[in-house]
């Protein structure tokens, strides 16, 4: 195993910032003395909600009895697709990852839970990303107060919860989703 010491950072450079991501390189020189540019995309932390609700609280989009999970179904420009996806979004400044995942659900689906618990904290796509994500479950939901931010033109939609697995690995699919479900169902919420 290479140790960090053998890694010597020579130079950060940020070749552009935007409102939503900072990118750059490092030049570094390698343990073998060689000197290479490991470029990188600077992104906020996120949250990924999964969100469990009582049947009679909501009006199902398949008329099915039980516990269902909430979705969001929204146009996603960067890949020209539509998506249906968990409740998710960025962690504001001072905010917890539950607190952000409560916040983020309300305003994209116009439910607040009850609860919440933190299953996971990682790094995303470490290879060229400076990104860290969270899991977060929620349950107990009551309606509450909507607010989509001006870019987020979503529906609300709601996946019986014996179905959602199945259902987020249809194409297309995308990673926070699958792996925010599949850390759900190894804790047994699922």
């Amino acid at each position: 195993m290479t140790d960090i010491g053998d890694w010597e950072l020579l130079e950060e450079v940020t070749e552009y910032d935007t409102p939503w991501y900072e990118g750059g390189y490092d030049r570094l020189r390698q343990p073998d003395g060689s000197e290479k540019e490991y470029y990188w995309a600077d992104l906020p932390p996120a949250v990924v909600v999964v969100a469990r609700v009582d049947a009679d609280v909501i009006e199902d989009d398949d008329g099915g009895d039980g516990d269902h999970l909430l979705f969001v179904e929204q146009y996603r420009p960067t890949i020209r697709e539509t998506h249906l996806e968990l409740p998710a979004g960025i962690v504001e400044d001072g905010e917890s990852y539950t607190t952000a995942a409560a916040r983020e659900l309300e305003e994209e689906t116009g439910f607040r839970p009850s609860s919440t618990a933190l299953l996971q904290e990682y790094a995303v796509a470490t290879g060229v990303l400076r990104h860290d994500r969270a899991v977060v479950y929620a349950e107990g939901l009551e309606p509450g107060e909507r607010e989509l931010d001006n870019n987020e033109f979503l529906e609300v939609r709601t996946v019986p919860v014996a179905e959602a697995l199945e259902r987020a690995r249809e194409q297309p699919a995308n990673d926070s989703t699958l792996t925010a479900l599949l850390l759900a169902k190894e804790e047994g919420l699922l």
